[in-house]
């Protein structure tokens, strides 16, 4: 099962590295900040809609992200079971 940290995890990493705020992103995808927030906190998952919403405000393919999500869950597997793995 995919932890909803790690899905965070990613949507803030591929923000980062495009060098957008939450403000920006969260405004091309037609989302709240805060709903936003909460989905890179690990304290809500996006819906299908939602991750579309947001690949297109990061202008990248949602199965690309999706592709990040699962490297990211084999590496936290990998690395132990913890969050803390990570970005190792």
């Amino acid at each position: 099962m995919l932890d909803s940290v790690i899905v965070g995890n990613v949507f803030r990493e591929i923000r980062e590295r495009k060098g957008l705020s939450q403000e920006v992103v969260s405004g091309l995808a037609d989302i709240g900040r805060t709903h936003l927030s909460a989905i890179e906190r690990g304290e809500r998952r996006p819906t299908l809609d939602t991750l579309f919403k947001l690949a297109a405000a990061l202008n990248m393919p949602a199965s690309e992200i999706v592709r990040e999500m699962e490297a990211a869950l084999k590496r936290s597997e990998e690395n132990g079971s913890g969050i803390e793995n990570y970005f190792k």
